[in-house]
């Protein structure tokens, strides 16, 4: 996790948090998060949903707290449609 850690170190003081540590439990409770989300609702839902997260935290929410709730309904399925759900049919809105 050496890499990981650097990477994570870097981009903390690239945007100013540098008084934020991500220990070993936070960083596992987001990869869950994004692999949960990923694989119950889709791969774009990982890094969309850990910025909402990110954002109920930056507003008081406890990491572990948000995580636990969005993992929750991702499991439940009522996210979204079932992952073996038919793509809709028809054109995009512009190909009109």
């Amino acid at each position: 996790m050496t890499e990981l850690s650097s990477w994570l170190n870097t981009v903390s003081a690239e945007l100013g948090i540098t008084d934020v540590e991500l220990d070993n439990n936070d960083i596992h409770t987001l990869l869950d998060l994004a692999r949960d989300s990923a694989h119950e609702v889709e791969r774009l839902a990982a890094p969309l949903t850990s910025y909402l997260v990110g954002v109920a935290v930056g507003r008081g929410a406890s990491l572990g707290s948000a995580a636990a709730k969005v993992t929750a309904l991702a499991l439940s399925n009522d996210s979204g449609p079932p992952s073996d759900a038919p793509e809709p049919t028809g054109g995009t809105p512009d190909s009109a």
